[in-house]
């Protein structure tokens, strides 16, 4: 396969406008290959982010209902979180699990690293798989976390991403990728 020939931006300068728990906002200035100078094209940095599918001893995989105040409407999902720092991915994935379901089991299993937007955003996600999760701890969800736990068959998973019940891009690409690596 012969080399690409997309060429890669220059920044100039960077400066930090945002700089809070919630977001890291970097406006770049920046030289397009062609030369051009563009002014303040922001990026958002972060950590990362983790995403879990955990299935019971009976198949059923732990969901999350909560309220996501970017889009403002309450979405069912994968549990999932922010990477602390210094924290692995791994060990991220088992925290947020029993934060904010109260689940424990396997050790996780890694999937794959995703890009979650990459035009404007450092941060990537990480996949994994949990196998025998089965409450152990009361959970212990974030001052903006008001979470409802759902278990849904895993049966039913591929359609709930495919039909819009679950309809975050990030996690319909984690449920139908998850979904494969179980050979399901």
């Amino acid at each position: 396969m012969s080399e690409p020939r997309v060429r890669t931006w220059r920044i100039i300068s960077s400066v930090y406008p945002i700089e809070s728990p919630f977001l890291r906002l970097r406006a770049d200035r920046i030289e397009l290959p062609s030369g051009a100078v563009v002014e303040d094209y922001y990026v958002r940095e972060s950590r990362g982010f983790c995403v879990v599918l955990a299935m019971t001893p009976d198949d059923d995989v732990l969901l999350v209902r909560q309220y996501k105040h970017g889009i403002g409407e309450v979405v069912l999902e994968l549990p999932a979180g922010m990477l602390e720092p210094d924290e692995t991915p791994a060990r991220c994935a088992a925290r947020e699990l029993a934060e904010e379901t109260g689940y424990t089991g396997e050790p996780p299993e890694f999937v794959r690293t995703f890009l979650a937007d990459p035009t404007n955003s450092t941060s990537r996600f990480h996949l994994f798989v949990v196998r025998d999760a089965q409450p152990t701890l009361a959970p212990e969800p974030d001052l903006t976390e008001e979470i409802e736990i759902v278990l849904a068959p895993l049966g039913a998973l591929r359609a709930m991403a495919l039909d819009g019940r679950i309809n975050a891009g990030s996690q319909v690409a984690a449920v139908l990728v998850a979904l494969d690596y179980l050979g399901r």
